[in-house]
């Protein structure tokens, strides 16, 4: 198979680019005129592209194909079906700059040869000029080639991802989706942040007391973990209060309703507890007594069986492995972390103890045994913990996330449904409409319904499917599958992938709660329901893509994102591929040689590396290849 021109596939990129985002295109026209391309075919599209540009009008592929027929060089520019082809020759148009600065290059090299074989013409032509003649034409060509040595082009990221789907709100019943479409409108925030928290308010209003039977032998528990990640300034903290106040609303009624039993539990246990200290005061005073020594065992015994009630805690915040655990077997194995902060990851990780710990998050989310042992009390069992996460971060926590023992070994990441919007930073309305207040109002009804119905139930409402519904979820299944393996469009996400269907099935046992608030555990999930859960898992799966992606984890990013890492740190000019081996010795994902190798030769690609020109040899071995780190990147660079 013929090897790519690289030179021809960034011409291939920079139009894709200019398609993808006619904003880019003046930047672009900065770098490269219609004679810097190679391809004859790419100056026809670029020159249509400039054209349209200039006039003010849309650059993307249909437009242009639109000009290029008009003026009949469609077909010379290789047909409507090439330029869809050079759009998938870009993940982002981010991107086109660094790869104009690559054509821009290759121009001038080009440029450069041709001066030189002028010069050697000159050179020949002896007899017809003289020779500082000669000299001062070759100068003059020379001086003409605009080198630029010194020029780098910025890298093009090693996490770049495509640009992600919208949070697709109209999957939600009507009082949720206004709910969320309202709060994006409000804070001036992408829909995918409230509707994440949307999912994980539903959860912890379930309290765990929603399972499905997605099979003959298949519970699926409907609690999520949730992670939306932006940049600050995206007013996650206002998103999640108007997302959140009905819960810690409903939270405050249970408590209130519970007060008076709580009190009156406590004076029978004082009560009880003066009785048996009685009981054993007059056995004391009669150690021959059986009588008083059988009243004192059963007043102590009366004493202990008094319960108190403990006071309803649906929602906690930045909190530790270990309390979480003793919430869990506090609040009958259900619990809810909703945190506009990513900080929750360094604590499960040991910010404080030093020892990572995911059992509680791990079993949490699995619905797993979990023991709780504490100081001052005999260990405990929660058989059914039901943990709710719901988080906000900013991108880079989830880099951070990604470098943390046994956060994806273990699979803690792949729990977690992720959401990795664009920030409307910079587009936001300076006045907009507040949230309707029958939307808000609807919402708090709804949402306080599901938590006060699902409260006081001890087990877990199994929700059945109808046929049509189970048959929807055996063809996920099917469909599933094909995509796990070698070569597969999820084999990247692999762990997250794994999990896909029960995402789906824990989400549409969810919407069906929020279609039927106080009557859904008595009755059966719909085909609807499914296909509308499905939906949002296509959303979660393909944000999973790009977090995975921007995370540097990957087969394909993973080692060059450590090698880069090390080399912002450690890096120093000149650095052959035996140096950084060196260096990088002992690091799983570059335990080789070759393994360093490939993940230098995708810096390269990338633009964060440089090789230097190699100095001729005469005979023997060919000299090492010696590489320069871009100058952009430092220790507080992109894998700081």
């Amino acid at each position: 198979m013929k090897a790519k021109n690289p030179t021809h596939e960034a011409e291939r990129a920079v139009l894709g680019a200019a398609m993808m985002d006619g904003r880019t295109v003046p930047e672009l026209a900065a770098l490269v005129d219609v004679g810097s391309f190679d391809v004859p075919r790419h100056m026809i599209i670029w020159e249509a592209i400039a054209a349209q540009h200039a006039e003010g009008k849309p650059t993307e592929a249909l437009a242009v194909a639109h000009r290029l027929n008009e003026e009949g060089n469609l077909s010379k520019a290789g047909g409507g079906p090439y330029l869809h082809d050079l759009l998938e020759a870009v993940p982002t148009a981010a991107s086109g700059p660094y790869y104009a600065g690559r054509i821009a290059e290759a121009a001038k090299r080009r440029d450069l040869a041709a001066v030189s074989a002028r010069i050697g013409q000159l050179a020949k032509e002896g007899g017809n000029r003289d020779l500082e003649e000669v000299v001062a034409l070759s100068r003059a060509a020379l001086d003409g080639v605009a080198t630029d040595a010194e020029a780098w082009p910025a890298p093009v990221p090693l996490t770049e991802v495509r640009a992600l789907p919208a949070f697709p709100a109209a999957c939600l019943p009507d009082w949720l989706g206004d709910m969320v479409d309202a709060v994006a409108e409000a804070t001036q925030t992408p829909t995918d942040l409230a509707g994440s928290v949307a999912l994980a308010a539903l959860s912890t209003a379930a309290q765990g007391r929603v399972h499905v039977q997605a099979g003959p032998d298949w519970i699926e528990p409907a609690n999520l973990f949730t992670c939306c990640a932006l940049p600050p300034g995206n007013r996650k903290s206002s998103v999640f209060a108007a997302m959140v106040r009905p819960i810690l609303d409903a939270e405050a009624e249970l408590a209130e309703a519970t007060r008076p039993r709580i009190i009156e539990a406590i004076t029978e246990a004082e009560i009880a507890k003066r009785a048996a200290e009685q009981a054993l005061a007059v056995a004391s005073k009669n150690p021959g007594d059986p009588d008083a020594a059988n009243g004192a065992k059963s007043a102590a015994m009366e004493a202990d069986a008094v319960t108190i009630p403990v006071q309803p805690k649906l929602v906690a915040d930045d909190i530790t492995p270990e309390a979480a655990k003793s919430l869990l077997a506090e609040q009958d194995g259900r619990l809810a972390i909703l945190s506009a902060e990513g900080g929750i990851f360094a604590t499960i990780a040991g910010r404080y103890s030093g020892v990572p710990d995911l059992d509680v998050f791990l079993k949490g989310h699995a619905g797993d045994m979990l023991r709780v042992i504490r100081k001052s009390a005999p260990a405990e069992y929660v058989a059914a913990p039901a943990l709710t996460v719901g988080l906000a971060v900013q991108p880079e926590v989830l880099r951070e996330a990604a470098r943390m023992p046994g956060f994806e070994d273990r699979g803690l990441l792949a729990r977690f449904l992720f959401s990795l919007p664009a920030s409307r930073v910079g587009f936001r309305n300076p006045a907009p409409a507040a949230v309707p207040g029958s939307v808000k109002a609807a919402y708090g009804r709804k949402v306080s319904g599901i938590v006060h119905t699902m409260h006081h139930r001890t087990e877990a409402a199994v929700l059945e499917l109808t046929a049509e519904a189970r048959e929807r979820v055996v063809a996920l299944e099917r469909e599933r599958e094909p995509r796990l393996g070698p070569g597969g469009a999820w084999e990247p996400i692999l762990n997250w992938a794994n999990k896909w269907t029960g995402v789906v099935v824990r989400i549409a046992g969810l919407l069906h709660m929020a279609q039927y608030p106080t009557t859904g555990h008595a009755s059966p999930i719909e085909a609807d329901t499914i296909d509308a859960a499905t939906v949002l898992g296509y959303y979660f799966a393909d944000h999973a893509l790009g977090v995975w992606s921007y995370m540097g984890t990957g087969a394909e990013v993973g080692p060059a994102a450590e090698l880069l890492a090390w080399l912002t740190r450690h890096g120093k000019p000149g650095m052959s591929i035996r140096d950084m081996y060196r260096g990088v010795r002992g690091r799983r994902s570059l335990g080789t040689a070759d393994k360093v190798r490939d993940a230098a030769a995708r810096l390269v690609d990338h633009g964060y590396l440089r090789e230097r020109p190699r100095a001729p040899r005469r005979g023997g071995r060919p000299a090492s290849p010696r590489f320069d780190l871009h100058p952009d990147m430092t220790v507080a660079g992109e894998f700081a």
